[in-house]
């Protein structure tokens, strides 16, 4: 695929692709922590994510700023046995948005998701109307809606439905 084409990732000058392998624990923690902030996340939680089936060190993407900032990251978990790759949790710092590195970092993932085998993605998205920015990243991929978890909610009743006062 030629540079610059609509399926090869391209970082702005400077930046460059890291994998939690070759990063470590403490900048795979604080890019999470950092794009999803405020956060629980420690490295003890990560230590659990590391130990969860599935999760590979080099599967998880990050994007290193010139600075040394992991300004983006996301886990792509492989599923062998069924080809597929789902991206979760996908993030970026917010000093660092806009740049187009989640877009890299996500096509950059598809090129080594299908190296190892996958044939099909996956993202889970809030694309619900308040976040339309994450679907519109989502789109510009080539990812497309196939199903949509509609939220419920239970309200408290003083009473049972259908009982008189």
């Amino acid at each position: 695929m030629a540079q610059g084409d609509d399926t090869s990732p391209v970082l702005p000058d400077g930046f460059r692709f890291r994998t939690a392998d070759e990063a470590g624990p403490e900048a795979a923690v604080r890019a999470h922590l950092d794009a999803w902030a405020p956060s629980t996340y420690t490295t003890e939680s990560y230590q659990g994510v590391r130990q969860t089936a599935g999760y590979r060190g080099d599967l998880h993407l990050l994007v290193e700023a010139p600075d040394g900032t992991m300004a983006s990251s996301t886990i792509m978990w492989l599923d062998e046995a069924n080809r597929t790759a789902e991206f979760e949790p996908v993030g970026t710092h917010p000093d660092y948005r806009r740049l187009g590195l989640a877009r890299a970092t996500l096509l950059h993932g598809m090129h080594l998701a299908r190296a190892a085998g996958a044939t099909q993605m996956t993202v889970a998205c809030l694309g619900a109307p308040g976040h339309p920015q994450a679907r519109g990243l989502y789109y510009s991929v080539g990812f497309r809606e196939f199903a949509r978890d509609a939220p419920l909610i239970k309200t408290r009743t003083e009473r049972p439905v259908g009982q008189g006062k």
